[in-house]
């Protein structure tokens, strides 16, 4: 099973010292972060793609390839690449010579995003959110497998024996997964195409996050992808560790009761009953976050969020240093421990999907063995 960080790349002001770190410094952070994921052994560091204050990464392949030349293992995705404002022809391209120089070291994740206003700011229209989801993916999805391609849709000037480039390293496109938190169109999308489906449950409760990933399973299996259990899926959560919950707490209280999406709103003690925020020990992390696959069955990527809120960057650090040394070890033996052996252990890799490209069920998946 996958375990990493995900960023959404927020400067924001740290409600104990006043400080606010510049938009150079919070970049810098966000690889050191990544820096620190591979050094203590988690498999995956995604960003997300934002273009509007307090937000920085506006360009997710420029930074994900400065951390590819500085690692060797780390899976670099995204969270999320937004497939409605972003032309699939420059997506295609983009994320093709980023497999190049990382050695196929990438997926990423597409969604809508969650900033109504970055629409128009590329000359898109909010209401037709969905159906540019759905067209431009397609798009994409033929760009990387058809050397030459012909395209008329709604949403763009057509394509008249257009190839992209570069094209997939060995023929081979990334792999996608499909972010969304309530569009049930999105987990259809998902299904059809046999993607992986990340459902971001940082703001929801159990039954929302289950019933969300139930639909894309069962559509997994009904589109004849495999079995429901089979379906590729990845989930995020926050966490906050100490050696005590009380010392979790009293130092995660003030960054929480500020922070800009969930500050001045439920306590911390209601929202960690009501979402998947985990602030305690190591040993309460890994409880909670095994209850996860109970919730929505076994899954393959677990990606936490730990960055925001102003934490100073030592304190993420040592947040990750944490999860590398005394949370994920345990959360993959147990995992493993009740997974049956049908269901898969990973997503599939660049080196799985280049190895079974010329399958007639190309994404079938064989079970834990990846």
């Amino acid at each position: 099973m996958q375990f990493g960080i995900f960023t959404i790349g927020d400067v924001t002001q740290d409600p104990t010292t006043g400080c606010t770190p510049t938009e150079g410094e919070r970049i810098d952070a966000m690889t050191q972060i990544a820096l620190k994921a591979e050094e203590v052994g988690l498999d995956v560091f995604a960003t997300g793609e934002h273009h509007n204050p307090p937000f920085v990464p506006s360009s997710p392949t420029t930074h994900l390839a400065y951390i590819a030349a500085q690692t060797k293992n780390l899976i670099l995705s995204t969270s999320t690449t937004l497939i409605t404002t972003n032309d699939p022809v420059k997506i295609a391209e983009d994320y093709a010579f980023l497999q190049h120089l990382s050695g196929g070291r990438v997926d990423l994740m597409m969604g809508r995003g969650n900033t109504g206003p970055v629409y128009p700011w590329f000359g898109k229209d909010i209401r037709k959110g969905i159906p540019l989801a759905v067209e431009n993916y397609h798009l994409l999805r033929r760009l990387w497998r058809e050397d030459v391609v012909n395209w008329r849709g709604e949403f763009r000037t057509p394509l008249n024996r257009f190839t992209s480039t570069p094209r997939p390293l060995d023929g081979v496109p990334p792999f996608v997964w499909h972010g969304s938190i309530r569009s049930t169109e999105i987990a259809e999308q998902a299904a059809f195409y046999g993607d992986g489906f990340f459902h971001n449950n940082i703001f929801w409760n159990k039954e929302h996050t289950a019933r969300m990933v139930q639909i894309y399973r069962d559509r997994y299996e009904y589109h004849g992808h495999g079995r429901a259990d089979q379906a590729i899926v990845g989930l995020g959560g926050q966490v906050f560790i100490a050696d005590t919950e009380k010392e979790a707490k009293d130092f995660f209280r003030p960054y929480f009761d500020n922070a800009p999406v969930y500050g001045h709103g439920p306590t911390l003690e209601e929202f960690t009953e009501l979402t998947p925020l985990t602030v305690g020990t190591a040993e309460q992390v890994i409880e909670r976050t095994l209850q996860f696959a109970d919730w929505v069955g076994d899954y393959q990527r677990q990606l936490f969020l730990i960055d925001h809120a102003g934490l100073p960057l030592e304190v993420v650090l040592d947040q990750i240093e944490r999860l590398g040394r005394d949370v994920v070890p345990v959360l993959r033996e147990k995992f493993e421990e009740r997974r049956p052996d049908h269901v898969p252990s990973d997503p599939p890799t660049h080196a799985y999907l280049a190895a079974h490209r010329d399958s007639p069920h190309f994404d079938v998946l064989p079970g834990k063995d990846l």
